[in-house]
């Protein structure tokens, strides 16, 4: 029996302004168990879309839909298909609004935002509402947040948390699949450099700031 907390609690209205559509599309929102990418991690991915849709605009439409739906199919971190999981999370949510009746035009723009969102997919986004939801899907891979979802991953892959000889990877190179905080130099410090939207970088700088703070205090530790 699996007695892991979920975060199933979650409802469509927490999804307000777009509850209805949440009502719809939260079934299948995730699939898998992986803590990182749950519910919570669609709330918090809504939250953050929202915010910078405030300032910057977008359909708010489309954009929940591709919040609701860019993480709807699960690969590990560590298996060789993981830069196609954006790919197939996109065909996946093609299939489930083509049977809402959502016009086309409107599901190629959903199936974009989520192919672009993904950082190993390697795709840039062309529309705001791509450009807003990678923002927002990053603005959760960094902060208290991502340092959290940092250490969580790590040890679903059997990583140490770091290297006792040198942690700071100052005399080897860096491997984040062997070490967690090699992570946080391999790819974290450098999404707030690639920010989409003016909204979404300010918001990126203050949380990257938080992520400096970590991994300071915690070679201070050790």
């Amino acid at each position: 029996m699996n007695d892991r907390p979920s975060s199933a609690a979650l409802v469509p209205a927490n999804f307000a302004p777009q509850a209805e559509l949440a009502e719809a599309l939260l079934p299948h929102a995730i699939s898998g168990d992986d803590g990182s990418h749950d519910l919570a991690h669609i709330h918090r991915v809504f939250r953050n879309a929202m915010r910078i849709a405030e300032q910057e605009g977008g359909d708010r439409r489309i954009l929940a839909a591709a919040v609701l739906l860019h993480d709807c199919v699960a690969v590990e971190k560590s298996s060789p298909l993981r830069s196609q999981a954006s790919r197939l999370a996109a065909d996946k949510a093609t299939g489930l609004l083509t049977a809402l009746q959502w016009e086309a035009p409107y599901i190629t723009a959903v199936a974009h935002a989520i192919t672009a969102h993904s950082f190993s997919a390697n795709i840039a986004p062309e529309t705001l509402e791509a450009k807003i939801l990678q923002d927002a899907d990053r603005l959760d891979a960094i902060g208290m947040i991502g340092a959290a979802r940092c250490f969580y991953t790590a040890g679903r892959m059997g990583s140490a948390l770091y290297d006792p000889v040198d942690p700071l990877a100052e005399h080897r190179e860096l491997d984040d699949r062997a070490f967690a905080i090699d992570h946080f130099a391999a790819k974290l410090f450098k999404l707030s450099e690639n920010f989409q939207t003016a909204a979404g970088a300010a918001i990126a700088q203050a949380r990257h700031e938080r992520l400096q703070a970590v991994l300071t205090q915690f070679i201070d530790e050790i």
